[in-house]
């Protein structure tokens, strides 16, 4: 990409687009274009076609989608698998007709089978069942990467998708409780402990389950790497991207209570859905290109708390 270069992040507002503008910026690319929800309907095809066809951007950074933690996934069903097609599907068709030169599309880690062997490699995409809970979501996901594969292969592209691990580190992050992954919905739950005094928190599942987490930082670094970067098959277009490195939830837990000075007890639900047990992406791919990630997590709880408290202070939650 040069500096000058027309680049349009749908999700601009959310976790990752809002990270990956700041970081476009700070990098000098001066050229972006956004759309808020109220100027562009990502779900209405007419709309899409309309905005890609008038403004032609040179690149396209899906970071748009219908994104939440188990129980939202789980409860809402129909509309994680409708508004995350409709979206990926009016972006990727669309920016093939207004002749984007290149094209990233954002999935996710849950797209991997339950029970595929771990790390998790990119080719273990569809060799076994799905995690139930958020089905819906990942087989969106899953036929957005597809599409990004078809589009390739049929009109000679040169598109491509990220499979992130679980991120945090954003103002823009939901710390909504019904709603939020379990990263936020923990920083927000001690937090709110210490300040309002309470001895006990009630955290789902059994902390058994391990997760990998990584700053949204690393990401928004990773997507523009990739994005300037062809030495890869525009075949197998698909890259894991983590940190390599994963805790159990009850270790994250542990270490989020103490960070935020949370003095009382833990006390786990287990009548609540762990989800898969083990989701540790194996990050070889885009390694050998030579991208690897800088914060540790440990350093991104204790910014992410800092953030956090900001945003209490300003009444932004």
């Amino acid at each position: 990409m040069k500096k000058t270069d027309k680049i349009f992040v749908a999700g601009h507002n959310g976790l990752v687009g809002s990270e990956l503008v700041k970081t476009l910026k700070k990098q000098g690319y001066n050229n972006i274009i956004t759309a808020n929800r109220s100027e562009l309907n990502l779900l209405n095809q007419i709309d899409v076609q309309s905005y890609l066809m008038k403004n032609k951007p040179d690149y396209v950074f899906n970071c748009a989608a219908k994104v939440g933690g188990i129980h939202d996934n789980n409860t809402k069903r129909a509309e994680y698998i409708y508004e995350n097609i409709m979206i990926q599907s009016n972006l990727i068709h669309w920016s093939y007709k207004a002749g984007v030169k290149k094209f990233l599309f954002l999935g996710s880690s849950c797209i991997y089978p339950k029970n595929c062997p771990q790390p998790i490699k990119e080719e273990y995409l569809l060799t076994s069942e799905l995690e139930k809970t958020n089905e819906p979501y990942a087989i969106a996901k899953i036929s957005g990467v597809k599409m990004i594969e078809s589009y390739n292969k049929q009109y000679n592209l040169n598109y491509l998708s990220v499979m992130p691990t679980n991120l945090y580190g954003s103002t823009a992050d939901n710390y909504d409780l019904e709603t939020s992954h379990v990263f936020a919905a923990m920083i927000r739950k001690f937090r709110d402990a210490v300040v309002l005094k309470h001895d006990k928190v009630v955290l789902w599942g059994d902390g058994s389950p391990y997760r990998e987490f990584m700053h949204v930082s690393d990401l928004a670094d990773a997507l523009i790497f990739l994005m300037n970067n062809n030495e890869y098959d525009k075949n197998n277009p698909i890259f894991n991207i983590g940190t390599g490195k994963d805790i159990t939830i009850k270790e994250l837990a542990e270490k989020i209570s103490n960070l935020t000075g949370f003095k009382g007890e833990i006390l786990w639900d287990d009548t609540k859905p762990n989800g898969t047990y083990k989701k540790q992406l194996d990050t070889s791919k885009i390694n050998e290109l030579g991208w690897f990630p800088k914060i540790e997590l440990d350093d991104g709880i204790e910014t992410t708390i800092e953030l956090y408290k900001e945003l209490m202070l300003y009444n932004k939650i």
